[in-house]
């Protein structure tokens, strides 16, 4: 059974700091892209960030780019996303995903989601 849990959200200052962990059963993390999305209240979950397999690309959302930091351990199987000089507006629910196919954007082509993790900046 695949399980994917995220640890490290928590309540933070505007400027701070967090990093997120997405710890990975069940699966070999390395046979998979892994992305982080995200979701404030009332609104659809939205890209944040993604990795390839390997690590050796990333993409981002215009919104945290410069700010935040994918990086991925597929000895400890697991995901971080280092998230600095957070604003009230990164204040979500932080979701981990498995894709077996490619690094996408794209939501829909993701085939494991972990339960989330909440994030609230504080201004």
């Amino acid at each position: 059974q695949v399980q994917l849990v995220e640890s490290g959200g928590g309540l933070v200052q505007a400027g701070g700091s967090l990093r997120l962990s997405c710890a990975a059963s069940g699966l070999t993390l390395s046979s998979y892209a892994m992305g982080w999305f995200r979701q404030a209240a009332g609104t659809d979950r939205e890209f944040v960030a993604t990795i390839s397999h390997s690590g050796g690309d990333t993409y981002y959302a215009d919104s945290v780019k410069g700010r935040f930091t994918i990086s991925r351990d597929n000895v400890k199987n697991t995901v971080y996303l280092q998230m600095n000089s957070l604003k009230s507006a990164d204040t979500a629910v932080y979701y981990c995903a498995a894709n077996g196919l490619r690094a996408t954007t794209a939501r829909v082509e993701y085939d494991y989601w972990g339960q989330g993790t909440q994030v609230t900046v504080s201004s």
